[in-house]
């Protein structure tokens, strides 16, 4: 990475986090925390508002304000790639906002780096993902942004049905399927539902909030501990 491509790394990071040591930025951009330390001076020196001290950590004052940015070739490529991906796998709504993120990427590129857009010989393919999963997902998405608890008509691996309340944690694709983690009121536990197994998709009034032991966090965990066990 070029060094002027890493100071506004630096600057993007610190916009986007309250407070950041040295290490972790380090950790980040793959560098020792001595070039950090000189980074963030040298950003200092030309009058970006960086508060903090070596050892302690660094935060950007509230009122700075970062020119507008530009991509390189492989940013631009990985930008599609993620795009054409989200189109592939993805429900119509968020389809339509990949292609839309595109659109207003390739409207602020200069001329020669647009027919990166379309030239970009990177793409995403699948035939395993049935339209009544895209049905889901959009549903299903909405309800784990918004803290919606929804009802599940299932079918498991043996083909038994059952209904079942979750409080919807996170969505997974898995290269072939989508699945589901979630808390199921039912057996009191975390479970994965996979999409193309659901019969039915109901969201409920009730909100739920996002508190231990019942969140994303304590999900994973309970994911990793599972998997160490059966291993």
């Amino acid at each position: 990475m070029r060094r002027a491509d890493r100071l506004f790394q630096i600057v993007s990071l610190l916009r986007r986090r309250r407070f950041v040591t040295a290490a972790w930025l380090a950790e980040r951009l793959e560098v020792s925390e001595r070039t950090i330390y000189r980074d963030v001076r040298d950003l200092m020196g030309s009058g970006v508002p960086i508060e903090g001290e070596a050892g302690v950590g660094y935060r950007l004052g509230k009122d700075f304000d970062l020119p507008p940015m530009m991509f390189n070739v492989d940013e631009i490529q990985a930008l599609v790639l993620g795009a054409r991906m989200v189109e592939t796998w993805g429900d119509d709504e968020l389809r339509r906002a990949a292609r839309s993120v595109l659109d207003k990427t390739e409207a602020m590129l200069p001329p020669k780096l647009r027919s990166q857009i379309d030239d970009t010989a990177l793409f995403a393919r699948s035939f395993r993902v049935p339209e009544r999963v895209r049905e889901w997902l959009g549903p299903i998405r909405r309800a784990v942004g918004e803290r919606r608890k929804l009802e599940l008509r299932y079918r498991d691996v043996d083909d038994h049905a059952s209904a079942r309340v979750v409080r919807p944690l996170g969505l997974y694709f898995w290269g072939t399927t989508w699945t589901l983690g979630a808390w199921c009121e039912l057996r009191e536990d975390f479970r994965n539902f996979r999409l193309d197994r659901l019969d039915a998709v109901d969201a409920q009034a009730e909100h739920f909030e996002l508190a231990p032991p019942v969140t994303l966090e304590d999900y994973v965990e309970a994911m990793r501990r599972d998997a160490g066990a059966s291993a």
